[in-house]
């Protein structure tokens, strides 16, 4: 196996080829990792959530990581390391233009809310679980890759 370090243009590719990635955030020093759907767009990583304990500790701690690997051939892979900063996207005056343009980007996948669990929708049940929509601001990214061979 060879390993070589990713330039930062097929680090971007890989963000922009994939949905689903790893978050990384911690609280008090102890660190949480989930899955979630994302979008890739203007050096961000946009995103949709139900309450719970990422979107809590993240309000708290806006400081996050994010891991997205592909595969080669055989035993190869990519993973690329993004360290940025949460950003939440609330549905209010100043923010309608950032979450019309996370809606739009996200929307353009099937399924594009799950698992955030309930799609977004002007309903009883949305009003009683708000949605989250985020972004993720990439400060630093960097990424490997393993060639088989």
């Amino acid at each position: 196996m060879q390993i070589r370090t990713l330039s930062t243009l097929e680090c971007t590719k890989l963000l922009t080829a994939n949905r689903v990635g790893r978050l990384a955030c911690a609280k008090e020093g102890q660190p949480y990792i989930v899955p979630f759907y994302y979008a890739h767009a203007d050096n961000h990583l946009y995103a949709f959530s139900l309450p719970g304990k990422k979107i809590t500790w993240m309000r708290a701690n806006p400081l996050v990581s994010v891991q997205i690997e592909g595969h080669g051939d055989g035993r190869g892979w990519k993973s690329v390391i993004v360290n940025g900063r949460y950003e939440e996207l609330p549905d209010r005056i100043g923010h309608k233009v950032q979450l019309d343009h996370a809606w739009s980007l996200l929307s353009r996948h099937n399924d594009w809310w799950e698992p955030g669990a309930l799609k977004p929708e002007t309903s009883s049940v949305a009003e009683h679980f708000p949605n989250v929509f985020f972004r993720i601001f990439i400060a630093e990214v960097s990424g490997r890759e393993a060639l088989a061979g």
